[in-house]
């Protein structure tokens, strides 16, 4: 069984090519691109992808959408350009889509790291993500941002983790908060959501204690806390964008 893997992309020339690398096992990598100003489409071309460049920005669950149309495989494997896999997990990826299993989606282990560390609490690990599944079998939410894999059938889970670099600095932190805080309160206003400066201080209240305390992400030293903070921040963020684009 053939696999294609997909990727959406902008300004990733700093983690794409291990991204790259690491699935050269595939039979064919798909890359969207909407828009990078970095060496992010050299990188493609010189190993080899397959690249559509996009003028627009849909939002995470359609642009990773277009880029399920444009694959061929009989199984596709999702990855974003901040991960990368492990030889133990592309064995593990290749057996699962020879095995003639009756699942029609696996679910990996995402090990993460946070400025440095690599977090075993804090809700980061085991962070299970649905990422290989039959093209038949499944299609990504229209959601702007935390989309989420819809499924047909039935999902089984793989051993080896997926490694991830999510945040490697704190500019990188506060970047990847305003992003998608303004994804996700644009999504929410759109399906009828409103908020107050209250709500924005609950949720991001609520996010502070569950990852903190809840999750143990004391447990994560400086990190976890530093963590803990962060979701706290983007919860708020979040609420309170959603209470000025009600007003609006």
């Amino acid at each position: 069984m053939s696999i294609s893997v997909i990727i959406i992309t902008k300004n990733a020339g700093a983690t794409l090519r291990r991204c790259l690398e690491s699935v050269a096992w595939a039979d064919e990598i798909v890359v969207i691109d909407s828009g990078s100003s970095d060496d992010t489409l050299d990188i493609c071309r010189e190993l080899g992808t397959k690249i559509s460049v996009t003028t627009d920005w849909p939002g995470f669950g359609p642009q990773k959408n277009r880029a399920l149309d444009a694959a061929s495989g009989d199984w596709l494997f999702n990855i974003d350009a901040d991960e990368w896999v492990t030889p133990e997990l592309g064995d593990e990826i290749r057996a699962a889509a020879a095995g003639g299993s009756a699942a029609s989606a696996f679910a990996l282990p995402r090990r993460s790291s946070f400025c440095g560390r690599y977090m075993k609490h804090s809700g980061w690990w085991p962070d299970y993500v649905v990422r290989l599944f039959r093209r038949d079998a499944a299609r990504f939410s229209d959601d702007q941002a935390h989309e989420r894999l819809i499924v047909n059938g039935a999902t089984h889970k793989l051993k080896n983790p997926l490694m991830h670099e999510a945040i490697s600095d704190l500019d990188q932190m506060v970047a990847k908060m305003n992003l998608y805080s303004t994804a996700s309160a644009r999504g929410l206003h759109a399906r009828g959501r409103r908020a107050s400066i209250g709500t924005a201080l609950l949720h991001g209240g609520w996010a502070f204690f569950r990852t903190y305390v809840l999750r143990l992400g004391f447990l994560d030293g400086r990190e976890g806390l530093m963590l803990a903070i962060a979701n706290a921040e983007g919860s708020y963020y979040r609420y309170v964008k959603l209470m000025l684009l009600g007003k609006r």
